[in-house]
């Protein structure tokens, strides 16, 4: 099997958050930062050069693949900031109770186990942050910490 291509990296996450551009993405990082560390009671790691996550896991997939990933983060891209919420993709009865929180979030869009934002300003955070409690509480859940 080969390595996963995204790891822990020892690049400081306020040294990154600090180089982000523009300026209004970079205090939208501050702010989701604090609300991750907040949810989550995890002080964040470097995962690759641009993802920002909170906690760890390990499992294996059916395919026998083994997986190394942080449980929950997100990555505050130019176009779009990523968040990376892995229990509503693995969990039906969170899938469902996502979809409910995502009619009242604001503007946004997904993929397959992340939630993409333009910028928080067009999202109520409130609702966020409920979305990032749920699917901490999830992958917890599903993925017991050792």
């Amino acid at each position: 099997m080969s390595e996963a291509k995204t790891t822990i990296t020892d690049q400081a996450v306020g040294d990154f958050i600090a180089a982000v551009e523009p300026e209004a993405k970079r205090a939208d990082a501050l702010v989701l930062d604090a609300m991750f560390r907040r949810v989550t009671g995890q002080a964040p790691k470097m995962w690759g050069p641009t993802i920002i996550g909170y906690g760890e896991y390990r499992t294996t997939y059916e395919s026998g693949r083994d997986v190394h990933w942080m449980r929950s983060g997100f990555s505050p891209r130019k176009a779009k900031h990523s968040l990376y919420l892995m229990g509503g993709y693995c969990d039906d009865i969170t899938a469902a109770g996502r979809a409910q929180m995502l009619a009242r979030l604001g503007k946004y869009s997904t993929g397959k186990s992340c939630l993409y934002i333009n910028k928080l300003a067009d999202v109520d955070l409130g609702v966020l942050e409920e979305i990032v409690a749920a699917d901490w509480e999830t992958m917890l859940r599903l993925f017991p910490e050792s």
